[in-house]
């Protein structure tokens, strides 16, 4: 070390040439960088771009750091020059030479035009090597960051757009051969929908990456983050839902014939149920007294309408609107088959009840006979007459039963009183 000076300790001869050749590596570092950012095909594709919106602020930015990178390098390379002439002009330098030296290497030597423009702004700067080259990388990141996310952007978003682009016409052709179109179906409407926002989409990434840019929380290296492609994923999304629909849609047509046939032969049973319950109330009302039968409805005339229009839909290839009438009249086809079922088991419930009261004194009587008690003159009075009850026109249920109960509780205390040790 020599005496101090303006910028601390003169430099020797040996830490001179150290220096040297580290603003010398630092150099071959910086222009090669510089060379890659400017061949860059981010940045030649965002200098070709009409732009918009982010992009076009952030680019008229990063264009000016770039020609102030090119300022600042070339007075950095200019200084370096007149380090290295200095230190050859003699094998041991003088005093003299390490005073300018030292000063060159280390002190503000560096004058460089200011890059502010308007009131107050100042018409140069001085900086050291050193705060140069840390300019110098402050302003390379920056820039690198804005080539580089455009770059990120314009080769992912673009490519895989244009790919479902394509799928949506595939869809489209094929939603158009079933009948869904526009106007005339939701799935139709959709795929218009999707039409238009991938369009505009696309037209939206090419002029403003930088709007579908997502920075990479906590990174802070240049490009460091991802395309947002929150837009393209929801219509990817809804295309795929389209799709099965119209897939949907197409098995519709593949077997629209045998569920017409079966829909036929559900409402076909529902007529016969609910014509058998008609027939049955009116046996009903004949042979029971004193009983509240429920009314039976006609067949199902809307059913059958809707029927005759799926079988018009199908002659007429309208998929689009025979998938959903298919799907509705078979759960109402079934829920009238049931309601007919029903409506008959109402309907004949009285019927029930006498059979079931019948049953129970015949089978009374079967149990005295083999107890032979068949002759008793009270089981036989008492059972006549719930039978004549129970076998005449119009039957009263409530006496009628109240006859086998009196027939039951005869024959029982008659059993009781005839067992071994009564």
């Amino acid at each position: 070390m020599g005496d101090p000076g303006p910028t601390g300790p003169v430099l020797d001869r040996d830490e001179v040439d150290r220096a040297l050749a580290r603003l010398g590596a630092e150099h071959e570092a910086v222009e090669t960088s510089l060379l890659a950012l400017q061949d860059h095909a981010g940045r030649r594709l965002l200098e070709g771009a009409g732009l918009t919106g982010v992009t076009r602020d952030r680019w008229a930015a990063t264009e000016a750091s770039i020609t102030l990178l090119w300022t600042y390098f070339d007075a950095y390379s200019g200084a370096l020059r007149t380090a290295r002439e200095i230190r050859a002009r003699r094998r041991w330098s003088s005093r003299e030479d390490l005073v300018e030296l030292t000063e060159l290497l280390r002190g503000e030597c560096v004058t460089v035009p200011g890059a502010a423009a308007g009131p107050g702004a100042r018409l140069s700067e001085r900086f050291s090597l050193a705060a140069l080259v840390e300019r110098m990388n402050e302003l390379y990141a920056s820039s690198l960051d804005v080539v580089v996310a455009a770059d990120a952007v314009w080769s992912a978003l673009p490519a895989r757009i244009d790919l479902l682009a394509a799928e949506l016409q595939r869809t489209r052709r094929l939603a158009h051969s079933v009948g869904v179109r526009p106007g005339e179906h939701p799935a139709g409407d959709d795929l218009e929908r999707i039409t238009r926002t991938l369009t505009g989409l696309r037209e939206q990434v090419i002029s403003d990456p930088l709007a579908y840019w997502l920075p990479g929380e906590g990174s802070s290296a240049p490009g460091g983050g991802r395309p947002d492609t929150t837009v393209y994923d929801r219509e990817a999304r809804a295309l795929e839902d389209v799709r099965r629909e119209i897939d949907a849609v197409l098995t519709v047509r593949q077997d629209a014939e045998q569920r017409i046939v079966r829909l036929r032969d559900v409402l076909s049973r529902a007529d016969r149920t609910l014509a058998e319950a008609r027939t049955a109330r009116g046996e009903v009302l004949a042979k029971i007294a004193a009983t509240e039968v429920p009314p039976v409805s006609g067949p199902p005339t809307a059913l059958q309408e809707q029927l005759a229009a799926a079988a018009e839909y199908r002659r007429t290839a309208q998929w689009n609107r025979l998938s959903p009438l298919l799907e509705s009249l078979e759960q109402k086809a079934e829920d009238e088959l049931l309601r007919a079922r029903e409506s008959l088991t109402a309907v004949t419930a009285p019927l029930a009840v006498r059979a079931e009261l019948r049953g129970r004194l015949d089978a009374y009587k079967a149990k005295v006979a083999r107890h032979g008690l068949a002759e008793d003159p009270e089981l036989v009075e008492k059972y006549e007459k719930a039978r004549r009850m129970l076998w005449s026109a119009p039957c009263d249920l409530r006496v009628a039963e109240e006859a086998v109960l009196r027939y039951q509780r005869a024959a029982a205390e008659l059993l009781g009183s005839t067992r071994p040790g009564a």
